[in-house]
């Protein structure tokens, strides 16, 4: 399967992805994790973004484009990905079809993940990373689990908050995803390939909805809205011209008669003149 999780910062989009990977052992493709390793590795990339993160405000289209297609280049997305945070903008989503394409990749599908804005405020702030294996939890809804140990020290998870996901940059960001990702949903709705999902809930509800959209997506094939409209333009013009060949020729055939009929007389009228001409002139004697 290759999935696109929309959504709004704090709807799930991570936590259910991680869900998706152990149970179809794809890779998550997250963009934000992706820029937090190059600016924990302090490449030319992560520093210009840094800036950019902290923020809370979206890095250049760009930056993101050439972080997405190094990825996709690796080996274990050949059986499918998941990305997440990515696209976030119509020029973002096009481009990236345009990736696809030529990768020979297309998405399956795009799932909106729908929460309530009070609900987002509230995930967002609960929301908490582990250093070292950079898992996310959320101290409200998803904490780590009764003696949970961090894969990659085996002691337990060293979690801290991100400075993007603090209560001072969430209105900042809600609103650069009204402005720019929500038209998202649209494109890819002309397209086929979208979903909605009630994202409320105890997470295993909605794990099982997202599992099931993921299903009727997967085994039928889309149709695209798109392009059945130029179609449907075009076949009132090939009537229309079809209907005035048709009335041409109507008119030229009932006018014909009347030219031939126009020739002929005259022809007539000379034959008789000629006839009374050569008739013989007859005397009568008194």
């Amino acid at each position: 399967m290759r999935i696109v999780l929309l959504g709004p910062p704090g709807s799930g989009k991570g936590t259910q992805a991680q869900r998706l990977v152990q149970r179809h052992g794809i890779p998550h493709i997250s963009t934000g994790d992706l820029l937090r390793a190059a600016v924990a590795a302090q490449t030319k990339l992560g520093i210009a973004a840094k800036a950019v993160m902290d923020a809370g405000k979206l890095v250049d289209d760009q930056i993101m484009l050439g972080i997405i297609k190094e990825r996709l280049a690796l080996p274990d997305v050949a059986k499918g990905f998941i990305l997440d945070g990515f696209p976030r903008n119509l020029a973002q989503a096009t481009a990236l079809e345009s990736l696809l394409r030529q990768v020979g990749q297309p998405l399956d599908v795009a799932v909106l993940m729908q929460v309530d804005n009070d609900e987002l405020v509230r995930r967002i702030g609960g929301r908490r990373t582990c250093r070292n294996c950079e898992r996310v939890f959320n101290i409200f809804t998803s904490p780590p689990a009764p003696g949970e140990t961090c894969p990659k020290t085996g002691g337990e998870h060293d979690l801290f908050q991100r400075p993007d996901d603090n209560e001072a940059t969430v209105a900042e960001r809600l609103r650069i995803y009204d402005e720019k990702t929500r038209p998202l949903a649209q494109f890819y709705e002309q397209r086929g390939l979208l979903r909605r999902i009630n994202a409320m809930g105890d997470l295993d509800a909605v794990t099982t909805r997202l599992e099931s959209v993921l299903a009727a997506a997967v085994s039928k094939p889309r149709t695209r809205k798109a392009a059945a409209r130029p179609v449907a333009k075009k076949a009132p013009a090939r009537k229309t011209v079809a209907r005035k060949v048709v009335a041409k020729k109507a008119e030229s055939r009932k006018s014909s008669p009347r030219k031939t009929a126009a020739k002929k007389s005259p022809k007539r009228s000379v034959a008789k003149r000629v006839a009374t001409k050569s008739r013989p002139k007859v005397r009568r004697h008194r």
